[in-house]
């Protein structure tokens, strides 16, 4: 029996966004620090082991930063080609706060979740520093595989819909609710259905 059904291209893809994929450790620090920011706690960590310590910390008073932490493992897994946990890692995310983050998705280290009932699928990545609150969803058109790129710094408001091969530049900010089908500048805020976009100046 065959092991995989994919093409060479699709695996080549696969390879290629797996080894994007940060560490686990260095992930779930920076993750560590940009969360305790957001909310006003104290997040310049005096050492490696105070920032393990804060991590914890976290983890156990945010269901969402405990779901990003089953998402960074899903991901080192993937990257390390261990079978079986990376979909139990997928399930746990998905159990604590309803974060379903796709395999193709590449987040880099330092990204806030608000709460969860988050969804980003397909080929996306999300820049450093990014805060993403409830019931957003970072997704693709139908028929097109390519979905958004988030630069760094960007915030994404509650219910917001980022749909499709755009690009969000670093600083922007998409409103709460608005539906977001082309490039945003960087520093410009995007609000409305579909979003239109307002240059800040």
């Amino acid at each position: 029996m065959a092991r995989s059904r994919r093409s060479p291209e699709a695996e080549a893809l696969r390879r290629s966004v797996r080894a994007r994929h940060p560490g686990f450790v260095e992930a779930v620090l920076a993750d560590a620090r940009v969360t305790a920011a957001f909310r006003a706690e104290r997040f310049e960590f005096r050492s490696r082991r105070d920032a393990v310590t804060q991590a914890l910390r976290l983890a156990w008073a945010s269901d969402a930063f405990l779901a990003q932490v089953f998402y960074r493992a899903k991901a080192s897994a993937q990257a390390r080609n261990i079978p079986v946990l990376p979909r139990l890692a997928h399930r746990l995310a998905m159990a604590t706060a309803q974060v379903c983050i796709g395999d193709p998705v590449v987040v880099q280290p330092g990204f806030y979740l608000a709460h969860g009932q988050v969804v980003i699928d397909g080929l996306v990545e999300v820049g450093s520093g990014t805060a993403i609150f409830p019931w957003v969803t970072i997704g693709l058109r139908a028929g097109d595989f390519t979905g958004p790129t988030i630069g760094p710094n960007v915030k994404i408001g509650t219910g917001a819909k980022v749909i499709g091969p755009v690009t969000i530049g670093p600083g922007a900010e998409v409103g709460a609710n608005a539906v977001v089908v082309h490039d945003v500048p960087a520093h410009a805020t995007a609000v409305g259905i579909p979003a239109a976009v307002r240059v800040q100046g």
